[in-house]
């Protein structure tokens, strides 16, 4: 192997098993296996031909040249080595980050990072037989950039299926402007749809994106989302879509109802219709944090007709919750929460400020008064358990200030202040036993005259404008604990922790006249009770050992295992109640690697039944299947059966779906079954979606998504 130098300054290095010169025309001439290095550019041939005063190599047979991560191989190049511009004859070029393999007669590298290609095929797949291609009669590509294809055909194997005179990829990984892949679905309430997004990288800490929605039977629907980002804690999102529907739920002896829902008395006579919704956080100077919730709706079915998709309700409320913590109401709440919270916590308080407005659709739009109470602001400043003075006594003080408005009722103002003494001590050193006295004075001032008060009938005759209130309330604890270790050994556990904590809870509350006071919340009627609590926790702690091939194994715990119960009984019963009031528990299992069982229900004693149950079971392991299986009861109000799966039958094959069914109503709540295809550089989803309202009329949909692995995907 022969080496050498040019270039002093920034040299290329050329090694071959036999390099020759000609001082004549000043050109080395390298043959076998050569090598010729300069930086991160790397280029190798069978024999290259070098003009050092113009740099410029001419490298046949094996040509295979790098530059950074892209790679280009074919049968001849001839490059310029002082700015790596050239032609690749009969060539391929690889981009690492996006996956593309672009194949030509002819390969032009025009600059650093940019490409022309004549008569070229690119594709994600492996280029030998690629599974799907893309063919033009030229192409440039932007590395880090995009891909422009002009007279473009869309090959199955090597069948043309689709052509497309101007066609746009991209050409790296990082987000940039484009086309998103389009959802397109067929229902037999909307018929054919179709949505096509399109995303705008407007800067590195904003962007947006754009929705087009074709729907067959109702109209065009557009819509938008613009996310920023001004740091860790301040950020925000706002979205919004609507249209101009052509069918309206106008006609109340309309037995089907198409176009409204018949599970409610409401009809939806508007044809505009819209969402507009947005999260924010905001840091603020001095520590204050600030959030901001909208959500405004223009009628009650909206969320309903628009629930899946893009822009649909499910969608969104993932997104917040990911996002921000914060989900969105339920699709079926027709009063819908809007929020602007400021607050701050300091080490023993926190103040919190809320301006709420509860959008009431139905009433906003179709009712002629409006009840619908609002709190602007509400005020609270509230100080923490914490030791007085350095004594074995501990105080808080809750304090709330409203000012509570509606457009029809009674508005006004409310300060309540809630201090609470506590004295705990421990008998024995075995029990902790903790009593503690509150007085809540509440003051209200109503903005209603005398006048207006005798004059609303749905105002009590003996309220005043200016009221007050005082309770006291009693409460002491006793609760103690026991705890015993096992030796266990499975499933990697060495032992277990088996703790025990009893508890036992007495709370008193007099009987007060509040009658006479406004009714704006539950605060406004403090209720007596007088009532004893028992409840037992059982707690399931597991250690195990972490065995790194870096550090030294370390001990770990998990709390598996919990079973809470817990029994009121009510001193001041009467015939007309019972003494044991419903009976609680909770029980939840969280093993590292086994199913995650989630379990709570509430037993009426006086009815020999169950007040509500809710059991909720997943498993996930390492193969990727997911199963989950929820049973939800709310006595006369909800009776349902969820189920969720998905699971690998193949490598190339992945089976989905889940289903819910109202079990009082005997209806599909929603029914989802699908499977996914996947190859190494595409996939194909296929779905089957059903919906069924009370009168039995169902709402079917099919669609399929093509991922096109490195460009995104489309479907039908």
């Amino acid at each position: 192997m022969i080496s050498g130098e040019i270039e002093p300054d920034e040299p290329w290095r050329i090694e071959a098993e036999q390099i020759s010169y000609d001082p004549a025309e000043e050109v080395y001439i390298a043959e076998g296996n050569v090598v010729i290095t300069h930086l991160d550019s790397r280029l190798r041939a069978d024999l290259v031909r070098f003009q050092s005063t113009e740099m410029i190599a001419h490298a046949s047979g094996n040509v295979f040249f790098t530059s950074g991560e892209d790679t280009l191989e074919g049968d001849r190049l001839i490059i310029d080595l002082n700015d790596e511009t050239g032609t690749l004859f009969t060539g391929h070029i690889f981009i690492r980050e996006s996956n593309f393999h672009i194949t030509g007669n002819r390969i032009m590298k025009t600059g650093e990072d940019t490409y022309f290609i004549e008569q070229a095929c690119l594709t994600t797949c492996e280029p030998t037989r690629p599974d799907w291609s893309f063919t033009g009669s030229n192409v440039h590509v932007t590395v880090e950039g995009y891909g422009i294809v002009k007279h473009a055909a869309f090959r199955v194997r090597n069948i043309p299926v689709l052509y497309i005179p101007f066609f746009i990829f991209p050409a790296k990984t990082e987000r940039q402007s484009g086309l998103l892949p389009p959802h397109i679905e067929y229902s037999s309430r909307n018929g054919f749809e179709y949505m096509q997004p399109f995303f705008w990288a407007i800067s590195d800490h904003s962007d947006a994106t754009f929705y087009y929605h074709h729907i067959q039977n109702r109209g065009e629907k557009a819509g938008f989302e613009y996310r920023y980002m001004l740091s860790g804690r301040s950020r925000g999102t706002l979205m919004f879509d609507g249209f101009e529907d052509r069918k309206v739920d106008d006609d109340p002896d309309d037995p089907d109802r198409k176009w409204g829902y018949t599970d409610d008395r409401f009809l939806r006579p508007n044809s505009d219709r819209y969402w507009f919704r947005m999260k924010a956080d905001q840091e603020l100077p001095a520590a204050f944090m600030a959030q901001l919730d909208i959500d405004i709706v223009s009628d009650q079915d909206y969320l309903r007709d628009f629930y899946h998709g893009y822009t649909g309700h499910r969608q969104t409320s993932r997104y917040f919750e990911s996002e921000f913590g914060r989900n969105m109401d339920d699709r079926n709440d027709r009063v819908r929460e809007n929020r602007l919270n400021l607050n701050r916590t300091w080490i023993t308080s926190s103040l919190n400020t809320d301006l709420v407005w509860y959008d009431n659709v139905v009433a906003r739009r179709q009712l002629d008064e409006n009840p619908t109470l609002q709190r602007l602001p509400m005020i609270s400043y509230n100080f923490l358990k914490q030791p007085l003075y350095q004594s074995r006594t501990y105080g808080s003080i809750n304090t709330e200030y409203n000012y509570f408005f509606r457009e029809d009722g009674v508005t006004g103002h409310r300060m309540d202040l809630h201090p609470r003494l506590y004295y705990p001590f421990y008998p024995a050193n075995r029990f902790a036993f903790e009593p503690s006295v509150g007085f809540r004075q509440t003051v209200w001032y109503t903005d209603a005259t005398r006048d207006d008060i005798f004059a609303d009938p749905r105002i009590e005759d003996d309220m005043q404008r200016y009221n007050q209130r005082g309770i006291y309330d009693i409460a002491m604890e006793l609760s103690t604990d026991f705890h015993r270790i096992f030796p266990v050994r499975a499933f990697g556990t060495e032992k277990v922790k088996h703790g025990i904590l009893p508890m036992i809870r007495y709370s008193y509350i007099p009987a007060v006249n509040q009658t006479e006071f406004p009714d704006f919340d539950e605060i406004d009627r403090i209720e007596s009770e007088n009532q004893l609590l028992f409840s037992m926790t059982h707690f399931f702690t597991s250690r195990y050992t972490v065995i790194r091939p870096d550090a030294d194994p370390e001990p770990a715990y998990n709390l598996f295992g919990r079973f809470m119960i817990e029994q009121p009984y009510d001193l001041d019963y009467d015939q007309s109640n019972e003494a044991f009031l419903p009976l609680y528990a909770e029980l939840d299992i969280t093993p590292i690697r086994l199913p995650r069982l989630h379990a709570d229900a509430q037993y009426s004693h006086q009815e020999n039944a169950f007040i509500s149950s809710n059991t909720s079971l997943r498993f996930r392991n390492l193969l990727g299947s997911n199963f989950r299986i929820d049973y939800r009861y709310t006595r006369d109000r909800n009776k349902t059966v969820y189920l969720q799966l998905e699971t690998p039958v193949k490598s190339w094959l992945t089976l989905y779906g889940d289903y819910e069914r109202s079990l009082i109503d005997n209806t599909i709540v929603e029914l989802n079954a699908g499977l996914r295809y996947i190859r190494d550089c595409w996939s194909l989803d296929f779905t089957y979606r059903v919906q069924e309202d009370l009168m039995g009329s169902k709402d079917e949909r099919y669609f399929f998504m093509l991922h096109l692995y490195g460009l995104g995907g489309f479907g039908n």
